[in-house]
């Protein structure tokens, strides 16, 4: 009996120990608690905080009801009223679009037959406060002061989950309207069907930034519909259907037995039948699929893991990673189907189709950053520009829900399939691509015709001329390389040479690139290098000649020698850090912002700039300004942000920047050395392989490189490839509170 005994207490002691080991070896960092989705909701940051799941295909998330620029996401923090909660939505443009198909709960019975102009008349808007408003990847709650109703929202890949919970025996009620509208949206024909008493179906065909839009929706309650009031241009309607340019509709159930609703919502661009096709069929619960709308995005989080002392710092790095993964956004429907904007019906096949390319922003940082993180998605994406260029037989500038927008200059398309191709990502037809991208840059429109009669464009042809010929002649550059890739030698060199188009513009006497007439001789006077007008009668896009000379990237070290020497280049690129921050002008652009002198974080031409110091022999500049953007730029409030997030752009060169690398030739297929901000960041890589950045001694006053190792040996140099990345590794700083002036110089 006694050896019995002790037999069992061994076997219990040894049963707790292997307990205690699976629990701690099954304990998983939760990512997701240093996400603040709030960060950028207020400022010109024009976030939005609601629910989704990493690039999915709705945004459920709150409307305050205003048009204004700052309201470009629907929302903005300084609110305190919302108008309801709707399903599209974007995150971070300075462009106001979407927030389609939306749904408010309300306790009472509401005339919806009065015209409204203003979102003061709505009848179910609501008070709200941020004491009682909760954000978090894939989920949001808020308490609506006025009925009294609490609202939680949720999200699977194509599903978004409502739950409202009312006060005991109030009458609960849900407004469905889809005239609502803000900023540039308007919409043309909508349509409501009451299909049963569980079920309401419709569509929403508008026009905006996107001028073709049609979105089809179904909605699924979870308790009968006892009573609903039908209207079409705000009269009420006794059918069961109702079509016109603004319908919609208040649906009232039964408050016994319960005090929560439950909705579930699924939308496709193509038919109500693919809207019901993308509804979620699963039973469970509201609370397991915000659980696992978490577990999705901790899972996505961890693919980079920093380790830091300061929990402010991962804050803004996570947030950043998440934002940097809410754009693009799927688009075609779980059939494979999608609308593009000529109302064609195409089968994605072997791949899923985004929308939401904010091209001109996101081939900077967004873009390569997803080549590192999310190589299915990139594939995709590519293969999705690929359909696009087959409606118009142009790639994309800026795609809204397959429409081409037009919106910003270039064709940045091209540099995000280069960057795809030479990193090696499959799943696209390499050759179809070049075909494209040889097609679109040989066309003639929005410029190029002037480029390729001058070799550039005059200011008195086109505005925004010297921003547009940079550009091109970047995008020019991407075509070379991919050309060489493939072995087009005679391709290669005719790209090439037309790239070094910038160097028609710069001007070496004032060292800015500068609008030139087309008789190839004389500059656009008066000149005056921080004068900014928003969009016309301007050379330069969204800024001025500071922010604007400093883009070819492509050969950084030939515009050094256009102004004559390392010295002269860095003390003029000092100066723009330093020179004071006034801009000039009776119209300067709102996207001007995050000034550090003339140099402008908040918009993207700025990004690159900072890493120039490594190419004129000052790295150590680079390490200062790097941190001092870091430092300055980006914060744990709602104003978190220093300009508008730009579909993750503005949170991608921080989480490059952090780690101490960034993209600054974005199809090159290397990272610039900044100065990293961790101890440690580790990229988890595809295939289970690890890049880890150590940085030794790093603290605030710690930010110069005083040496470095890549996997033990001596590493001295500015760049690193993505191919030494991919191949797992340590790279290893020593930091210091002052400059090592001899470390990462070209010899």
């Amino acid at each position: 009996m006694k050896n019995s005994t002790v037999l069992l207490l061994l076997f219990i002691l040894v049963a707790s120990c292997k307990i205690n080991v699976n629990k701690n070896h099954n304990h998983k960092t939760l990512f997701t608690d240093y996400v603040n989705p709030f960060i950028g909701t207020g400022g010109h940051g024009h976030t939005y905080p609601g629910a989704t799941v990493p690039f999915g295909m709705l945004q459920v998330s709150p409307d305050n009801g205003i048009s204004g620029w700052d309201w470009c996401s629907g929302y903005h923090h300084s609110d305190s009223i919302v108008a309801g909660f709707s399903h599209l939505h974007l995150s971070g443009t300075g462009i106001g679009d979407l927030a389609d198909i939306l749904f408010m709960p309300t306790n009472r019975k509401l005339d919806l037959t009065t015209k409204t102009t203003s979102r003061d008349q709505l009848p179910y808007k609501s008070k709200y406060s941020h004491v009682n408003e909760k954000a978090a990847p894939g989920s949001y709650q808020v308490f609506l002061e006025d009925p009294k109703i609490n609202v939680g929202l949720t999200f699977t890949k194509r599903t978004a989950y409502h739950k409202y919970t009312f006060a005991k025996n109030d009458k609960q009620s849900v407004v469905i309207d889809l005239g609502f509208a803000i900023n540039w949206d308007k919409t043309l024909k909508t349509g409501l069907t009451i299909e049963d008493e569980y079920t309401i179906s419709g569509y929403r065909y508008s026009t905006g930034w996107a001028k073709n839009q049609k979105v089809f929706f179904v909605a699924k309650f979870s308790k009968p519909i006892s009573e609903s009031v039908l209207l079409a241009d705000k009269q009420i309607v006794s059918d069961k259907t109702a079509e016109a340019a603004n319908t919609a509709v208040q649906l009232f159930f039964d408050p016994k037995n319960s005090e929560e609703l439950f909705i579930k919502v699924a939308l496709s661009s193509v038919s109500v039948a693919n809207a019901k096709d993308n509804l979620d069929g699963e039973k469970a619960s509201f609370e397991n699929i915000k659980s696992k709308a978490s577990s999705i995005w901790n899972n996505t989080l961890n693919k980079i893991e920093v380790e830091t002392p300061v929990d402010s710092l991962k804050t803004i790095f996570y947030t950043a990673l998440y934002h940097t993964q809410v754009a693009p956004v799927t688009y075609s429907d779980k059939n494979g189907q999608f609308r593009k904007e000529d109302d064609q019906i195409v089968t994605a096949k072997d791949y899923t189709a985004y929308s939401t390319l904010s091209l001109w922003d996101t081939f900077r940082a967004e873009n390569p950053l997803l080549t590192l993180l999310a190589p299915k998605q990139t594939s995709d994406i590519v293969n999705s520009m690929l359909a696009y260029y087959e409606t118009r037989k142009i790639l994309p500038v800026w795609t809204l829900y397959a429409n081409e927008t037009n919106t910003m200059t270039g064709y940045h398309s091209i540099p995000v399939i280069v960057d795809a191709y030479l990193k090696g990502i499959k799943g696209f037809d390499a050759e179809k691509a070049f075909e494209a991208m040889k097609a679109t840059m040989m066309q003639d429109e929005r410029g190029l015709n002037f480029y390729k009669k001058y070799g550039y464009i005059p200011y008195n042809l086109l505005d925004e001329s010297v921003t547009i010929t940079l550009e091109y002649a970047y995008d020019d550059w991407c075509v070379a390389q991919m050309a060489k890739a493939l072995g087009k030698t005679e391709d290669y060199q005719f790209f090439l040479k037309r790239s070094q188009a910038y160097q028609h513009l710069f001007d070496p006497k004032t060292g800015f690139m500068r609008g030139k007439s087309e008789d190839g001789k004389s500059w656009n006077e008066p000149f005056d290098p921080k004068h900014s007008n928003h969009r016309e009668h301007t050379d330069y896009t969204e800024g001025n000649a500071w922010q604007h000379s400093w883009f070819v990237p492509q050969d950084v070290d030939h515009l050094i020698s256009l102004h004559g020497s390392n010295e002269v280049f860095t003390k003029r690129l000092e100066q723009l850090f330093t020179e004071s921050s006034e801009i000039t002008g009776s119209n300067v652009s709102a996207d001007i912002s995050g000034l550090i002198g003339q140099y402008a974080h908040g918009n993207e031409p700025s990004h690159h700039i900072a890493y120039m110091f490594n190419h004129a022999s000052q790295p150590w500049r680079t390490q200062y300004w790097v941190r001092h953007i870091l430092d300055t730029q980006y914060n744990t409030t709602p104003n978190g942000l220093s300009g508008n997030e730009d579909c993750g752009q503005m949170s991608a060169w921080y989480v490059f920047s952090s780690m101490g690398l960034y993209p600054m030739n974005p199809a090159s297929g290397e990272y610039e050395i900044g100065t990293p901000i961790f101890e440690k960041a580790t990229i988890n890589l595809e295939g289970g392989k690890t890049f880890v950045i150590e940085a030794e001694n790093v603290s605030e006053k710690n930010f110069y490189i005083q040496s470095a190792t890549l996997n033990g040996v001596p590493f001295n140099t500015t760049v690193i490839s993505h191919k030494e990345i991919l191949q797992g590794g340590i790279l290893h700083f020593v930091m210091g509170a002052q400059p090592n002036k001899n470390w990462g110089i070209k010899n």
